[in-house]
């Protein structure tokens, strides 16, 4: 038996008006994928457990089989271990996201506290900028226990073991469009940890590559801004759990470190940005190579709508669900039915992010289930959606579902 999950980052969203009241799910033309859906098991998961803020670290872990009230300890960490970056146990790591804060700073204006958080992303600036200014942050403000490490994009980390992992941190696209006061670090360590913070934007604000960027009307990475941080992560292997050797296709290192965490290989594939400009069919080529190459599990991991829903890109989340179902979907899918072997398909979003709140939501979220043998009578209303998901079957837990698709029976 051969095991694909696909998992198009937040992609389960909210009826939008001027979609006529449907979600983007409901919008994308999908034809490889809803043709899945009309002779498989749909429904619903809750991803996100009571008491566990909604997001891609949970959620993943439970579609792989974790429960993350078990076993999540923190984003970062597992972000450190997608990026080959050893931590040791009295270790913590934080996520860093290179941010743009916009208002004028300097001593007859703003003060820092009253800048506005314009964009998680800095534009999506690209890895090389990235690289660079991460780096300057690093000799100003790092020092032998507190390191400053680049990763894709804006997605940066800190390892470090001065900082309480106890600090209470606020994403930065849960505030998109407020101000830094209210949403600054709280707690044990906030006055370090806002330091860090206030600190970087001089070191960043004037840099010659936000010059150009804003010269270019692009928006700068004039600040760090610090989150999702944790201890040393401790999972069993997916191998032991399920009996499959498997591999992750993903841009994003959180997904990574989830795989290398779980005993499972990586496979690069070039220009895998984690936006909507990614390589999706070298995704969908990564796959079949790995099925090639004996791997009975392949998880590919796609960020692109998750990243237009904190943009507020509609048009953007539509045809990101497109690629996927074009590019990705349809030629793996015909790749297995084409090997005459037993497989099966799950496509399932994470966890929702709406557009009209451009952050993560808990809600339960749609999934499609297809077992090439047991393929189900079509049915009409069947649907990778919300709407379709709500009649269909419903799991309390991610790890259910992933028990369900790695059972002798689904």
């Amino acid at each position: 038996m051969k095991y694909l999950v696909i998992v198009p980052d937040g992609c389960a969203d909210r009826p939008i008006p001027s979609l006529g009241g449907k979600t983007p799910l409901d919008a994308a033309e999908m034809k490889s994928i809803n043709g899945l859906a009309k002779v498989s098991e749909v429904g619903l998961v809750r991803t996100i457990p009571d008491g566990i803020e909604p997001g891609s670290d949970a959620a993943n872990l439970a579609l792989m089989g974790f429960d993350p009230l078990v076993y999540l300890t923190g984003r970062a960490p597992l972000e450190a271990a997608g990026m080959g970056r050893e931590m040791s146990r009295s270790d913590a790591a934080f996520r860093v996201n290179l941010v743009t804060l916009a208002g004028r700073h300097d001593s007859d204006f703003l003060s820092y506290d009253d800048l506005v958080v314009a964009d998680h992303s800095a534009g999506d600036i690209s890895p090389e900028e990235a690289e660079i200014l991460i780096g300057c942050v690093d000799k100003e403000l790092g020092n032998e226990g507190l390191r400053f490490y680049p990763g894709v994009s804006y997605r940066c980390l800190l390892i470090t073991d001065k900082l309480p992992v106890s600090c209470v941190l606020t994403p930065p696209h849960d505030v998109l469009d407020q101000r830094v006061g209210p949403n600054m670090p709280k707690g044990d360590g906030a006055d370090w940890i806002g330091n860090l913070m206030r600190r970087s934007y001089q070191v960043l604000s004037d840099h010659p590559i936000n010059r150009e960027r804003m010269q270019k009307g692009l928006h700068p990475a004039n600040s760090i801004w610090f989150w999702g941080q944790g201890t040393k992560p401790a999972l069993p292997s997916l191998a032991g759990k399920y009996g499959v050797r498997g591999s992750v296709i993903s841009a994003v290192n959180l997904v990574k470190g989830i795989g290398v965490c779980a005993g499972l290989s990586l496979v690069d594939v070039p220009g895998a940005t984690g936006t909507l400009h990614t390589n999706f069919a070298g995704k969908a080529a990564g796959a079949v190579r790995a099925f090639e190459e004996g791997m009975d599990f392949v998880f590919v991991h796609v960020e692109a709508p998750d990243e237009c829903s904190h943009c507020g890109d509609l048009e953007g989340k539509i045809l990101s669900l497109e690629y996927i179902d074009e590019k990705i979907v349809r030629p793996v899918a015909a790749y297995l039915a084409g090997t005459g072997d037993p497989y099966r398909i799950l496509v399932v979003s994470d966890h929702g992010t709406p557009l009209e709140t451009r952050t993560h939501s808990a809600e339960p979220v749609p999934f499609l289930l297809f077992d090439s043998e047991r393929r189900l009578p079509e049915q009409g209303w069947k649907a990778f959606s919300e709407r379709a998901g709500v009649q269909g079957r419903f799991l309390a837990r991610g790890c259910d579902l992933a028990d369900w698709f790695f059972g002798e029976r689904c």
